[in-house]
């Protein structure tokens, strides 16, 4: 194709996007206006259904089939960096020696490195409930368990994160998801509909039916996922050379 073709495809695309765009902003409720149709009912559902966090009711009771879609995405992605920068045969290896530290930063990420877990853990455990969730947990869940790499060396962080032990996590996080949906089938129910488990006492954690169950399973996995992701960049910029394959 050339770039000519190109060109005029993406001008072709990008004018049917913009068309589209105006015609849903012209079509708008005015702006400061008392209708919100779509706020009151999600808001409505998630009182129905004991979830204090509208957000959390939306993403995994309301549209939780989108946010399978959204999981997908990211394992598709973890699968094809795990594709794309796997060590090839002319790669090797490099041996690496302790990096030096300076004594602040390993103090300071040290310290912070079980906060940054704890919090994490909190975020997820608690999204059906307040700000946050699966998807916002998981990154700093993730990304804690990466200020070994800053704190101490580069071996450490490897023997905390077994990187097929998180691929592994990674895939049963996405498959327990599509269980608790194919398990509302089961019940007679819709798929991923949140008819499976009792509502609970609204504010806490045991609320929400399944929305717990799925938001846990989205912030094990997006947690899996970007230790993955990280691990295969890491390695690649700190460990694979170009070489005689060993």
């Amino acid at each position: 194709m050339s770039r000519r073709v190109r060109l005029w495809l993406v001008a072709v695309g990008g004018a049917g996007l913009a068309a589209l765009l105006t015609a849903a902003a012209l079509d708008l409720p005015a702006f400061g206006g008392a209708h919100h149709p779509y706020g009151d009912r999600a808001v409505h559902a998630s009182l129905a259904r004991h979830t204090a966090n509208v957000i959390a009711s939306v993403n995994f009771d309301q549209r939780a089939f989108d946010t399978l879609g959204e999981m997908t995405i990211l394992f598709a992605a973890v699968i094809g960096c795990g594709i794309l920068l796997r060590r090839t045969p002319d790669e090797h290896r490099a041996s690496l020696a302790p990096a030096a530290v300076a004594r602040p930063v390993r103090r300071y990420a040290l310290l912070v490195l079980p906060v940054a877990l704890l919090t994490g853990l909190y975020v997820i455990a608690h999204g059906q409930l307040s700000p946050g969730g699966g998807f916002q947990g998981g990154v700093v869940a993730a990304t804690s368990l990466h200020l070994l790499y800053l704190g101490a060396d580069y071996r450490a962080l490897e023997r905390v994160r077994p990187v097929d032990l998180y691929e592994t996590g990674d895939a049963i996080a996405t498959s327990a998801y599509v269980v608790t949906g194919l398990a509302g089938l089961i019940g007679g129910s819709a798929f991923l509909a949140n008819t499976l488990l009792p509502y609970g006492t609204f504010n806490t954690l045991s609320s929400g039916g399944t929305v717990p169950l799925l938001n846990a399973a989205v912030g094990m996995e997006v947690a899996c996922a970007v230790v993955v992701l990280l691990a295969r960049f890491l390695d690649q910029a700190v460990e694979i050379e170009e070489g005689t394959g060993t």
